[in-house]
């Protein structure tokens, strides 16, 4: 009979140690998550963000000249960069040139989504902007955005080196038409909207992505 209780009392003893160390290591992991809480640092970022797409295609807001575009399977270099100010408002016009005799500019901005637009010169427009519609080539564009900015030039891009700049901008539908004078007259210009899959870029230094 003494044998029994013998038994008894060590089998409590058994089970009784193996509960307070089940406590205990269940303490242990909670305090252990609460610390983890507590020190996590949240980084809020945008779910809409550009950067996996930047990283594949490149970041059209680093362009500089000496750079290359791959646009639609026709490769340009950026000869000059122009970078203007409105109201700490700022964006890019890039002067493309395939070396070929095929000229384009591409214009950067965010706004707040990137948006990056294909544009090529008209000549012999007679329309002037200011009305809330313009015709051209058949096409009637309305009055979008007007405005002065300061601009600053990089590489060749025909305009001086700095100073400062009119525009208004017109749209019809994905369709862009832009007036731009830099103290030499209105030039005109018609624009198409690109999407992350039309272009690549190719910095011509990886390393350095200030402009």
């Amino acid at each position: 009979m003494e044998f029994l209780l013998i038994i008894v009392v060590a089998l409590l003893a058994i089970i009784a140690v193996v509960v307070i160390f089940n406590f205990l290591g269940n303490r242990r992991a909670r305090q252990a998550e609460a610390d983890a809480l507590r020190n996590r640092t949240y980084r809020p970022g945008d779910p809409f963000s550009s950067a996996d797409d930047d990283s594949v295609y490149g970041d059209p807001r680093q362009l500089k000249p000496g750079d290359l575009v791959e646009l639609r399977g026709e490769t340009y270099a950026v000869r000059g960069t122009l970078r203007l100010t409105q109201d700490g408002y700022t964006w890019t016009e890039n002067f493309l040139d395939t070396g070929l005799g095929t000229k384009a500019w591409i214009s950067v901005e965010d706004d707040p989504d990137l948006e990056v637009v294909l544009w090529h010169e008209l000549s012999g427009v007679v329309s002037e902007p200011g009305p809330d519609t313009v015709e051209v080539d058949g096409r009637r564009y309305h009055s979008e955005e007007a405005g002065n900015a300061r601009f600053t030039s990089a590489g060749t891009t025909g305009v001086a080196t700095s100073g400062r700049m009119a525009y208004h901008d017109y749209q019809a539908g994905e369709d862009r038409l832009s007036f731009e004078d830099y103290g030499s007259g209105w030039e005109c210009a018609r624009g198409e909207l690109l999407t992350r899959a039309d272009y690549r870029i190719f910095p011509s230094n990886p390393t350095d992505q200030t402009t």
